[in-house]
């Protein structure tokens, strides 16, 4: 017999073994399958999202033939794709810094092209809750040249100067739709919606557009009629330009638009580049001609996910092929007695890991590939641009199918060398026969554990990612050859059991082959949902601990700008109070300056408001060392631990961090009482309300105070038209330092963003300071939402405006969404392994839950069986996952230490915070809910009352 017709046979009988068992090879086809599907479907979004040059450029430019715009530095030179580009007289110090005129476009197009201009300007509309914020983009939408920039998605295009089109994200957070009326309010002008649009580049983008004239004219002309109305403040103007023949606009044509100032980004150029002696900014600075070389990190994680998918099929699949090798050892044992040898035999299983991986390969990219059309839409809004197109790359879907299919052959590798084996009588008369336990493969595994940890740590000490990968992979792979010296240890904890989780350990420690590949499949899928969510966890903590807050989380701040704006408070504060979730707490507050009556926000006429500043003594504990002389020799010396304690010490507080400001004061000193310290500061101590209701200023950076005294320094300057206060303070500028007894609280509160020291109102009169009711600080249970923002901004217009509201709009819960996914991927994986090996242990010991049920063992026993070798299956996996998991994570973490730390000894006062957080609610879902989850199913879904059958033979 030949070979091809010895495969032939076995691939033969390994078909019609699978049509037999049509369940087992519907659950094998299903293990191979889905994680092709995921991976096809990965590959496809990737390649897909990830836009051509090509499909940038249309993105960027819609189907025009280039996009011209003002450079604002006289003549130019450029690189062909316009993103690069310097001043032509760059070595000519005399024409830098010379302003610039606006060039007149039109005289720079090549001659016979059409162009549309495109201009944007900041603006505020009425929308169905209130008043909104936005931008409102003059373009012709309604052109061919804007197609594939912006796509109409409901209604129509503008047709005059009274409409306008939304995207979908502003007409969402406006309450609006197609058909609505809109008004801008500083022109009074009112505009219908006539479409929806969306910007393929950008899905959540919230503007308007109109046609050119339609918004920045008429609003110029209401600001020259009426110098109330604010002047618009429009962006610089674009245009986008379709050349008169079919060449476009060529190299030429763009060169010549940068002799008179012009960038210009052409799509003739960019699909037929000049060689490099034709740039003249290349020959000048020969710097932008250098290329990008991507690391070697991201394949070295990529080829690090393949493999462990790969090894996770083969463990989840390699028992139910060992099962059906061994329910089919009589047709096995009937091969060798027709004069089959060892090799057929293998050949046999071998086959059915043919024929299922390729059919689970085959079903798993067309699966993938449907899935992903399917839920295109719902991919691109969550990526945040439309995909160019769906780009399927034959080679790459190719080499996923046929690792699928070599995935179905390695799982069945091993129950082929164990069926090659057994001895024909053996095959006949069902006997497994006795085989030890091998010695060599858990020391083996227990030295290769050891060898991939140290490898990681190592990795992560050295800084490179890609030992760390290797190691990680080598260290789980080791643990999983010390998973069966692990399950078998299991047998001897359930001495003192109760019967059903007595047997269920015994049973998953007498057949190893069946429970520790499902086990090492669970910490397989486990170690990586865990190692993802403590490095994404630990990452969150790190971002959490350098995120400068403008206010006090769960806060907001009404601010006026001057005596006028301050009259409209009253009408804000209750606004605010109506429509925000306000929980009760209020704050007066009050800004303080010396010199003149003036707006500290903008001083015409400079140095009129005087200046206030807090001196910091010198010394230690009052200066911060990382900013010294010595601050280097100091950072080299330091931990991470260290130096982050330095960093949030109240003296280098200051110099680490801006948090902001209630005034133009750059001190922070904002005049308040004792409210402002419960609602804002979140500051619960009686003494210091106490000192502020005495007259005591309180000051939350104790860096500033020595001997319980700071030391502030007044100059107190007057404007010329302040006839008052010049008449009684002639002359030059009054200085003045005064030394004042505060409150210092604790180290802690130095942070607080905007305040640095609350200075009671009594107190600055009695210094000679001005103070001007400044706003209000309310506590709020929740961020403003758009609608809130809105009404309140609409009420505040409505008296008279110059009140604004501040908010911190940093979403602290960006990446619990992640967290949640990997947990539920782990949760599923966890859940179906378990549920697999009990179904295989149930097939597989089908005679001995007979002699269970003949001896008289109650129903329930069955059921409670089966609750149990699921649960112990799931918990060791878990258990095992998460130490695993943590090996990668923890290693990773030090790559990113050893990168902060160097950047720290460069930069004293640059951040090394790297820490390490386990994600507890992740671990603790997956180490008590998953396998309790998995046991109880179990338990449930097994039929407890069993059927006797005859005994055979």
């Amino acid at each position: 017999m030949s070979v091809f017709t010895g495969w032939r046979a076995a691939l033969r009988i390994a078909r019609r073994d699978a049509l037999r068992a049509k369940g087992r090879s519907a659950l094998v086809v299903a293990m191979i399958a889905l994680p092709v599907l995921g991976v096809t479907a990965a590959d496809i979004t990737y390649r897909s999202s990830d836009l051509s040059a090509a499909e940038q450029l249309t993105a960027r430019i819609g189907a025009a033939d280039a996009m011209f715009s003002d450079a604002g530095m006289g003549p130019i030179q450029q690189m062909p794709d316009g993103d690069m580009y310097s001043n032509e007289a760059a070595g000519d110090s005399e024409m830098i810094g010379e302003e610039v005129p606006p060039i007149d476009m039109r005289a720079v197009f090549p001659k016979g092209a059409r162009a549309i201009s495109e201009q944007s300007v900041p603006a505020s509309v009425r929308t169905a809750y209130g008043l909104a914020g936005t931008e409102i983009v003059e373009l012709k939408t309604s052109d061919r040249m804007a197609r594939g920039r912006i796509e109409l998605v409901e209604g129509a295009f503008p047709r005059g100067t009274g409409e306008m089109v939304a995207t979908k994200p502003f007409l969402k957070s406006a309450g609006l739709h197609v058909g609505s009326d809109i008004t801008v309010t500083a022109s009074g002008k009112k505009y219908t919606i006539t479409g929806a649009i969306e910007l393929p580049a950008d899905l959540k983008a919230k503007q308007l557009y109109a046609d050119p004239g339609a918004v920045i004219a008429p609003w110029k002309a209401m600001s020259d009629r009426d110098k109330k109305v604010p002047a618009p403040h429009p962006g610089p103007s674009q245009w986008l330009v379709e050349g008169a023949g079919e060449a476009g606009i060529v190299w030429n044509d763009v060169m010549a638009a940068n002799k008179a100032g012009a960038v210009v980004v052409s799509r003739q150029v960019f699909e037929n580049p000049p060689q490099d002696s034709e740039i003249p900014l290349l020959r000048t600075n020969p710097q932008y001609g250098s290329g990008y070389s991507e690391s070697a990190e991201t394949s070295a994680a990529l080829i690090t996910v393949v493999a462990m998918a790969i090894l996770e099929i083969v463990l989840l699949a390699g028992p139910a092929f060992a099962v059906g090798a061994r329910r089919s050892r009589r047709q096995l044992g009937l091969l060798g007695t027709c004069g089959g040898d060892r090799g057929q035999v293998r050949a046999v299983v071998l086959g059915g890991g043919l024929v299922l991986g390729g059919v689970g390969a085959v079903a798993g990219v067309a699966a993938g590939l449907l899935l992903t059309v399917a839920f295109r839409p719902t991919i691109e809004n969550w990526a945040g641009h439309r995909f160019g197109s769906l780009s399927m790359r034959p080679t790459e879907l190719l080499i996923i199918a046929v690792l699928g299919l070599v995935t179905g052959l390695l799982a069945a590798l091993a129950p082929a060398i164990v069926a090659g084996r057994q001895s024909v009588l053996e095959s006949l008369t069902g006997r497994r026969g006795v085989r030890r336990s091998s010695r060599v493969l858990p020391i083996t595994g227990a030295c290769v554990l050891a060898v991939g940890v140290a490898v990681a740590v190592y990795g992560g000490t050295s800084g490179s990612s890609t030992l760390v990968s290797g190691g990680s992979v080598v260290a789980e792979l080791g643990l999983l050859a010390c998973i069966p010296v692990i399950v078998g240890l299991l047998g001897r904890l359930g001495r003192r059991l109760p019967l059903s989780p007595r047997m269920a350990l015994r049973d998953a420690a007498r057949n190893r082959g069946r429970t520790a590949p499902a086990v090492a499949a669970v910490m397989a899928a486990v170690a990586g949902s865990v190692a993802i969510a403590t490095y994404m966890s630990s990452s969150v903590a790190e971002s959490d601990y350098d995120h400068i807050p403008m206010l006090t989380e769960g806060t907001v701040v009404l601010s006026a700008w001057d005596d006028e704006s301050a009259e409209q408070l009253p009408v804000a504060r209750a606004a605010v109070e109506q429509n925000m979730a306000v929980t009760g707490g209020r704050a007066d507050i009050s800004r303080v300056w010396a010199g003149s009556d003036c707006n500290v926000y903008y001083d015409d006429d400079g140095g009129g408001c005087g200046t206030i500043e807090l001196v910091k003594p010198s010394g230690k504990g009052h200066t911060c060392p990382l900013n010294t002389k010595g601050a280097k020799e100091l950072a080299a010396r330091l931990s991470a631990e260290e130096h982050r304690s330095m960093m949030r010490s109240p003296a280098c507080m200051d110099e680490y961090i801006s948090t902001g400001s209630f005034s133009a004061d750059s001190n922070n000193i904002v005049v308040g009482d004792a409210s402002l310290l419960a609602t804002y500061v979140k500051l619960d101590d009686p003494a210091a309300a106490a000192a502020l209701k005495a007259g005591t200023p309180v000051l939350l950076n104790e860096a500033y105070a020595e001997n319980g005294e700071v030391t502030l320094k007044s100059v107190h300057t007057y404007h010329d038209k302040d006839k008052k206060n010049r008449k009684l303070h002639p002359g030059p500028a009054r200085k003045s330092t005064d030394r004042l007894k505060v409150y210092v609280a604790e180290a802690e509160y130095a942070a607080t963003p905007g305040i640095r020291m609350i200075l009671p109102q009594r107190t600055a009169e009695r210094l000679g300071l001005h103070t001007q009711q400044a706003g209000t600080v309310y506590a709020v249970s929740h961020t403003p939402t758009d609608a809130e923002d809105q009404r309140v901004s609409a009420a505040i217009d409505q008296a008279g405006g110059g009140v604004w509201v501040q908010s911190d709009q940093e979403s602290r819960d960006r990446d619990s969404i992640i967290l949640l996914i990997l947990t539920l991927f782990a949760g599923v994986v966890t859940v179906g392994a378990a549920a697999i090996t009990t179904g295989l242990a149930k097939a597989d010991a089908e005679a001995d839950l007979t002699t269970l049920s003949a001896v008289g063992a109650p129903p329930r026993v069955r059921r409670a069986l089966s609750g149990f070798q699921c649960l112990v299956v799931a918990l060791t996996g878990v258990l095992l996952g998460t130490a695993a998991g943590l090996v990668p994570a923890v290693a990773l973490r030090l790559v990113d230490l050893r990168q902060a730390m160097e950047q720290m000894r460069l930069q004293p006062m640059e951040s090394a915070y790297t820490p390490i957080v386990l994600p507890w609610a992740t671990i603790g879902l997956l180490a008590v809910a998953v396998p309790l989850l998995a046991g109880v199913l179990a338990a449930a879904l097994t039929r407890s009352r069993l059927t006797l059958a005859r005994r055979a033979g």
